[in-house]
């Protein structure tokens, strides 16, 4: 599973900071620091939405630095959805070439992205939706986007298994149970968010697959 790297931005050596110097970071870098920053800073359980200055002050640089890599915080959180579809996706692709049996893809698609969110809580948040509340609405457009192409997927694995079942109605079977899987995920994720990391989203997960696929 490919992990976005929260850690905090690091800092020059003390003998370094002591006569204030600074290395100049190289092209792309100070980037993935601030969304690095950004992501660390989702993962506080309770946090309240994340400012820019507050952000800027945990990198120890101006907002104006901030704004030289990314136009608006808008942009910011782009910036993790960025990294969340590639990696989902990439991961849900992976799954669909491999697997021949489509329920059995369908959970695995599930899982994949529930254990993302399990992984990366400050992410959860935004797929969630937790951390967007209060930010552009065009950043919950495209989670819902990620969700509706998740559920295509699982339309699409589900139906075939419904067809290799001989169901009389296949794809009205893989619609509903698509339906439900995706609001499982994404009530998962909701509750790990709103529980402060602590009810985690793959808590009797192959059990709870089993039911809703069976």
């Amino acid at each position: 599973m490919t992990e976005f790297d929260s850690t905090p931005a690091p800092q020059p050596p003390a003998s370094e900071a002591a006569e204030g110097v600074r290395k100049r970071p190289k092209p792309g870098e100070r980037r993935l620091q601030i969304l690095q920053a950004l992501a660390a800073m989702l993962e506080q359980p309770g946090a309240e939405r994340v400012t820019t200055a507050a952000l800027a002050a945990r990198l120890q640089v101006s907002e104006a630095a901030l704004y030289r890599h990314f136009a608006s915080k808008a942009q910011m959180f782009e910036g993790l959805i960025d990294f969340i579809e590639q990696t989902v996706f990439s991961l849900v692709n992976q799954i669909v070439a491999r697997e021949d049996d489509g329920a059995l893809r369908a959970a695995r698609v599930v899982t994949v992205l529930l254990q993302f969110g399990e992984r990366n809580p400050g992410m959860a948040r935004v797929i969630a939706g937790d951390a967007l509340v209060l930010e552009n609405d065009r950043l919950q457009q495209r989670m819902n986007q990620l969700f509706d192409k998740i559920e295509a997927t699982l339309k699409q694995l589900l139906r075939e298994a419904a067809q290799a079942g001989h169901s009389q109605t296949p794809s009205v079977d893989a619609q509903v149970r698509a339906s439900v899987l995706i609001a499982f995920a994404m009530g998962r994720l909701q509750r790990f968010a709103r529980s402060g990391f602590r009810r985690l989203p793959t808590e009797n997960l192959d059990g709870s697959l089993t039911f809703l696929l069976s």
